[in-house]
């Protein structure tokens, strides 16, 4: 094997491996988008749910 072909096979496994991990930099970035879109959807759901239970029991006194 020659030095330019060893080279150029160098560069060509390189340029893959660098490739590859931005996919999975990208692949990770998209997963932690997803999980705090989902965090935030859930605590906007509970603070609704929370404030609605409140004005419930404000509004609609027990009878004792």
């Amino acid at each position: 094997m020659d030095d330019t072909y060893a080279l150029r096979l160098h560069r060509v496994r390189t340029a893959e491996l660098i490739r590859r991990a931005e996919q999975e930099r990208l692949a990770r970035e998209a997963v932690r988008v997803r999980r705090a879109a989902r965090r935030e959807a859930a605590r906007r759901t509970a603070e609704a749910e929370h404030h609605t239970r409140r004005d419930r029991r404000e509004r609609f006194a027990r009878a004792v």
